[in-house]
This record gives structure tokens, C-alpha cells and sequence, in this order.
């Protein structure tokens, strides 16, 4: 599956635990409602909130909507925590796009542009945000919050394997203004990710040159599991489990409208 999942990313572009998940609006048209989503066969040997139906992302003004229709409760799984950020795990809803990783203010051409939602028990990397509203910023990382990524290819993390990009020691590569000062291709935007039942989106907002840059941009869905490097150590944190693609072979089928 690893090494399905970097040939088609490469072709397109070069322990449970329970929560309580913010709901969206009632009314909210999901993705498997959407003309043009990526729709996927459920599966009953796959976990039901994992198991992706249909993602679609679309867009109306500056404001894109990245959402995802799943065979059971969105959210409603989590990764158990290990007590310690070295081997600690992480949980996403991933849309993969064509979008060079400039377009949200990482420096460009450095690999696949992802927008996640994640739960971490084990570490907090959005100090800017107080997602479970206690008045501590640094201790909020098994809930439900979001991410862009890069993604690139790491044989470290495993023959064929993905890893979020590591940033090497000296380098000072471009980051997004809310870059949480990591040294991986991550950024924390602040951007809330909303649960209806089987239904996960994330509502971005972005500035009007940005905006226009995602128009006709390629997309996909993928729920995944991601582990810390327990050495801490490059690669830091590397994709060990693909949970489900939605078009199957992360061909990146949908189009932005």
C-alpha cells in the first residue's frame, strides 16, 4: 500500500479512542451530494468513520471547501496516546491536490500540497489556537484541528513511503505566516474542521491572489495514519498508514469549481 500510494502521488503531481466533534450547520450539503465529487465503494473491512464515500472540494470567492463523506461517524476516532511525542501518532482526513505549495506560503516545488485534519494526543503544534477553549494553547492536539502540509517522498519512513517534509538543519526555506516554527513543511492555520455525522469539512479562506490560484486545481481524498520518529530525528513524521483513497489510485480525479 506504501508503495501504491508514492507512485500514484509521484504520477499526479511529480488504539481507538471516542470525542466529542464540533456539528456543522444543520442543512450543509455533503460531498457525496456534490456534482463532481471523488465517490468511493464502502467498505465493510475498513473502520466505518475512515472509510471515505465521497470527498469533493469546491469554491466560492475566496472561500474553499474542502469536504469529505465517510461510511460512519467523522471524528469519531481518534489515535490512543503513548505518553510521549517520540512514536506518538496522528490521525487524518487528507485531500491531496495539484496546488504547488506556494499557493498557501511554503516555498514552491517542494512536493505535494495537503490540507489535513488531525488528531495527536501526544503534542500540540497550534500554539496560536486554544481548540478546546481552556485558556492553554499547548494542550489541545487530540482535538479535531488543521493543517497544511507537504508531502514528499522519504524511503526512511519505508520502501515507498511518504513523510511530511522535513526542514534540514541551516536551511531557512519560505513558510506561511502561521507556520507553529516546526522543522517540517506544516502549517497551522487555524481553520476549523466541522462535523454532520458521516461529514467532515474544513471552510478555508484565502486571499484573493491565492484564491485564484486554486480555481481548476486537481484534488482527492485520503484518511490516513502518521507516527513521530522515535528518535526524533529526520524524517520526522512519516505516513505509515493508508486508511483509504477515495478515487483508489490518488490520481487526483476532482476538480476545483
Amino acid at each position: 500500500m506504501k508503495q501504491f500510494f508514492l507512485s500514484t502521488a509521484l504520477a499526479a503531481v511529480s488504539g481507538v479512542a471516542m470525542t466529542t466533534v464540533a456539528v456543522a450547520d444543520a442543512g450543509h450539503d455533503h460531498a457525496i451530494d456534490q456534482k463532481g465529487a471523488v465517490v468511493s465503494e464502502a467498505s465493510e473491512a475498513k473502520v466505518a468513520s475512515f472509510d471515505i464515500l465521497a470527498a469533493h472540494v469546491h469554491q466560492e470567492g475566496r472561500q474553499i471547501t474542502f469536504h469529505m463523506t465517510t461510511n460512519g461517524v467523522a471524528g469519531a476516532d481518534k489515535p490512543d496516546s503513548v505518553g510521549t511525542f517520540a512514536g506518538s501518532s496522528v490521525w487524518a482526513y487528507v485531500w491531496p491536490t495539484s496546488l504547488d505549495p506556494s499557493a498557501v506560503g511554503f516555498e514552491g516545488g517542494t512536493g505535494i500540497l495537503a490540507l489535513a485534519a488531525t488528531s495527536h494526543p501526544d503534542f500540540d503544534d497550534t500554539p496560536l489556537f486554544d481548540e478546546n477553549n481552556d485558556g492553554d494553547t499547548g494542550n489541545d492536539g487530540a482535538h479535531w484541528h488543521s493543517h497544511w502540509v507537504v508531502l514528499t517522498p522519504n524511503e526512511e519512513c519505508g520502501p515507498g513511503a511518504l513523510a511530511v517534509r522535513d526542514v534540514a538543519e541551516g536551511e531557512t526555506p519560505e513558510m506561511p505566516a502561521t507556520w507553529p516554527g516546526v522543522p517540517i513543511f506544516l502549517d497551522s492555520p487555524g481553520y476549523t474542521p466541522y462535523f454532520d455525522g458521516p461529514e467532515i469539512s474544513i471552510n478555508v479562506v484565502l486571499a484573493n491572489e491565492e484564491a485564484v490560484a486554486i480555481k481548476g486545481a486537481n484534488y482527492d481524498g485520503v484518511t490516513s495514519a502518521l507516527r513521530v520518529n522515535a528518535d526524533i530525528h529526520a524524517p520526522l513524521l512519516c505516513v505509515t498508514d493508508v486508511f483509504d483513497i477515495a478515487s483508489g489510485d490518488l490520481s487526483l480525479p476532482g476538480r476545483v469549481e
